[in-house]
């Protein structure tokens, strides 16, 4: 009994030291592996959050982004999310990227990250190859607006099941050397409606083996439900390495094989074991922002500013703050 008790013991640990010596490996001494052994009781802390807007929250109210900049700042969010598109329909309407940034710092506001779908992930080099110069260009607007960081989700492959995670991650190593270039970092969002990426252990396989001391991931409550992960699995993660997490909440109908986006409720409004994940990101060592972020049809037809300042007071309540 000894012997087999001893040996899972070293079965155990040499698991918990592979899953951290991939990334360890290539970083700096001041980086962080993607992946830390579970955290005792312990080391939780009550350390507030801070919470940011993301802009499809308040997307069928058809606002300018500088509007909704008026309204994360007025609402009391610290930091504000925008769609590249958004970022890019100001200057076509002749708008000015300087003054944007400039708005936003003097609304308090700093921009936590930005939404693009570069099809970095694709298996076609040359779609590959068009899709670095896209992202090239989005994190070039991200960064003249203040943004240091960028989603990278894995749009053009939402339909492929055969996708290798092993060339993802070699892929999403390139990204983040681009990124490296740019001073912006793409974050490799969690997908859970999608085939590839849909689930966080791929999450965590092509973060890891991309061997880059930037990577990172950005998970979303709905998208674990979704995709079908046990919100447990967070507790694999370095908190560290989750610079924005997507807050949101879903209801018990319809089923998880036929939720979709538009059925994500404010936090606290569904099912999701938010206390459960609030305390595991407690105990992770998240430092990051929560993003509100939204797609309710009902939410559209509100007010924005009410939209907003609800959906932050909900999200404070549901993390007890």
């Amino acid at each position: 009994m000894s012997h087999r008790m001893d040996r899972r013991k070293w079965l155990i640990g040499s698991t918990t030291l592979a899953a951290t010596a991939a990334i360890a490996d290539s970083a700096t001494a001041d980086t962080l592996p993607l992946f830390r052994p579970k955290p005792s009781a312990t080391s939780q802390s009550p350390a507030s959050f801070r919470y940011c807007l993301n802009t499809s929250t308040l997307r069928g109210q058809n606002l300018p982004l500088t509007e909704e900049i008026k309204i994360a700042s007025t609402a009391g969010y610290s930091g504000i999310e925008p769609w590249i598109r958004e970022i890019q329909a100001h200057i076509d309407q002749g708008g000015r990227l300087k003054d944007l940034k400039k708005q936003i710092a003097d609304s308090g506001l700093t921009v936590e990250s930005a939404i693009g779908f570069s099809n970095w992930i694709v298996d076609d080099e040359g779609q590959r190859s068009a899709a670095l110069e896209q992202a090239k260009r989005e994190m070039d607007l991200v960064r003249q607006i203040g943004g240091t960081r960028i989603a990278a989700p894995p749009a053009g492959a939402t339909n492929q099941e055969d996708l290798d995670l092993g060339a993802a991650a070699v892929r999403y190593r390139k990204l983040l050397e681009l990124g490296r270039t740019m001073g912006v970092t793409p974050q490799l969002e969690l997908w859970g409606f999608s085939k590839t990426l849909s689930r966080l252990g791929e999450l965590a396989h092509v973060a890891v083996e991309s061997g880059h001391p930037d990577a990172c991931v950005m998970p979303d409550v709905y998208h674990i439900y979704k995709g079908g992960s046990d919100f447990n699995g967070l507790n694999l993660f370095n908190g560290k390495q989750i610079h924005v997490f997507h807050m949101n909440d879903y209801p018990s109908q319809p089923p998880r094989n036929q939720i979709n986006d538009a059925a994500r409720v404010y936090p606290g409004d569904g099912v999701a074991p938010l206390a459960d994940i609030f305390r595991t990101l407690r105990a992770i060592g998240f430092d990051g922002v929560l993003s509100l972020e939204l797609f309710n049809p009902n939410y559209w037809k509100q007010d924005a500013l009410t939209v907003a300042q609800t959906g932050l007071a909900k999200m404070r309540q549901a993390a007890g703050e």
